[in-house]
């Protein structure tokens, strides 16, 4: 089985907040993360229709290009209400500048009266130089709240309150964060294929 641990890896995103977070979630296990920008990585066109496959173009870019280990988030918002929207387009509901106070604005004109549930996806993709792309999968269930609460996080995370806690994820620290998080969950079952000795959840790997 290939190991994560003391390899570098690249993190395939120009968001300093998902890298942030990606770095945290790895630290423990001593593996050194790398940026795109630390590469000069070019942002390839996201044309999956999934989470999954945005993922997979995302690492399998990287690693063609650095040959190094690369790894890749794909994760959005999705509202039932609103036919799942904005879903694998929630980057791109904050526009060019990536501002996402015009994805939330818009957001709750759309949503108006109607039901605020929403939940949160996370697909991590793992490349490898000359081998699979494996896939992980996390979601994480709440509802949505106006206006915004909490400066911490970044894209949604001021609307979206977790069902397990009365904050949302802008007010709640990164460790508190991290525990019942899509993305967390997400990296919790890469933990156990990568560095635990345990057995791996039939769940776990949605795609090989």
């Amino acid at each position: 089985m290939r190991s994560l641990s003391d390899r570098e890896l690249v993190v395939a995103s120009h968001n300093p907040g998902k890298v942030r977070e990606i770095e945290a979630l790895l630290a423990p296990h001593g593996v050194r993360v790398s940026s795109a920008a630390k590469f000069n990585l070019s942002e390839p066109d996201e044309t999956g229709t999934s989470f999954a496959a945005n993922a997979k173009i995302k690492a399998t870019a990287a690693c063609d290009t650095t040959g190094l280990a690369a790894i890749a988030d794909d994760s959005g918002l999705v509202v039932p209400a609103l036919n799942g929207a904005p879903g694998v387009y929630s980057a791109r509901w904050a526009g060019p500048r990536k501002d996402f106070s015009i994805a939330i604005t818009r957001l709750e004109r759309e949503l108006g009266t109607r039901d605020r549930a929403a939940h949160f996806v996370c697909v991590l993709a793992i490349a490898w130089p000359g081998g699979p792309c494996q896939i992980f999968q996390g979601k994480a269930f709440g509802t949505l709240v106006f206006p915004p609460r909490g400066g911490n996080g970044f894209g949604y995370d001021p609307i979206f309150q977790p069902r397990e806690t009365n904050q949302t994820y802008g007010e709640m620290q990164p460790k508190a964060k991290h525990l019942i998080s899509h993305r967390g969950s997400a990296f919790a079952k890469l933990s156990r294929k990568y560095f635990n000795s345990g057995s791996e959840d039939a769940d776990d790997l949605i795609s090989r």
